[in-house]
């Protein structure tokens, strides 16, 4: 819960998940143009993304032989509750400060 929390926290990232999930998978260079934003800064978005499980990818080919790697949003459903989030507290280092 707290990877997916942590990348959801964020404005571009979400805008990443909103533009997959209306539009279908895609690929980065497209997707960094319909979003206006670098192809390096998408990539590390959809690393942080890709890590949580909210999207996966598959690398392809294209016909003039050009790797294309393809986005899309997986199926999720977060219910937060005051248990989940009491159970992701176990999970967090006993001090805070270090």
């Amino acid at each position: 819960m707290l990877a997916v929390l942590a990348a959801l926290d964020n404005p571009h990232r979400l805008r990443i998940v909103a533009a997959l999930s209306s539009g279908g998978r895609n690929y980065v260079s497209q997707l960094a143009r319909d979003l206006g934003i670098s192809r390096p800064l998408l990539h590390l978005h959809l690393q942080k993304l890709e890590g949580a499980g909210l999207v996966s990818s598959q690398l392809e080919l294209s016909q003039d032989g050009k790797a294309l790697n393809y986005f899309e949003v997986n199926s999720f459903n977060l219910a937060l509750t005051p248990e989940l989030v009491a159970e992701a507290v176990q999970s967090l280092a006993r001090n805070p400060e270090s």
